[in-house]
């Protein structure tokens, strides 16, 4: 189902569900399993293992009600050609009237246009104080990510 242009306020939560980034953004698809909306990146400059995000990139975001990740598409604000994919595995989405909220699970996949992949944040990853079974979730999905983006 199609929506229209809606405004969505996202929350990024850590594991305490404590807002660690909050922004808005327009829906551009709904589904029952997902969310895909475009939000501008609203930080100052910053080089990013190659990848350069400068304020004002759109990002192609879809979040996944049932998935243990969520998909940002990045494009250059000049003109907008594909910069890559910033993949944060987390928690399925909530989506409670115009929000949506994750919760975040360090571990992310950076995949450049040629399809290179790099992990990140292996390490804060480890030191989280999560369960058993939220740990595999989270191999469990970056490993999904990393065969979707071959």
């Amino acid at each position: 189902m199609s929506t229209n242009h809606r405004t969505i306020t996202v929350l990024k939560l850590n594991t305490e569900n404590q807002v660690t980034w909050r922004y808005q953004g327009q829906v551009i698809d709904e589904q029952p399993d997902r969310l895909t909306l475009e939000a501008y990146f609203d930080r100052d400059d910053v080089e990013f293992h190659g990848i350069w995000l400068r304020k004002g990139d759109r990002f192609v975001e879809t979040y996944f009600t049932n998935r243990w990740y969520n998909i940002f598409e990045i494009h250059a604000r000049d003109d907008d050609t594909l910069r890559g994919w910033y993949c944060n595995v987390g928690s399925p989405a909530e989506i409670e009237g115009a929000t949506l909220s994750y919760i975040d699970l360090a571990l992310d996949l950076l995949v450049y246009p040629d399809h290179r992949q790099v992990v990140l944040d292996e390490d804060e990853f480890e030191r989280l104080d999560i369960s058993p079974q939220v740990k595999q979730q989270a191999i469990d999905a970056l490993a999904a990510l990393q065969e979707q983006f071959k």
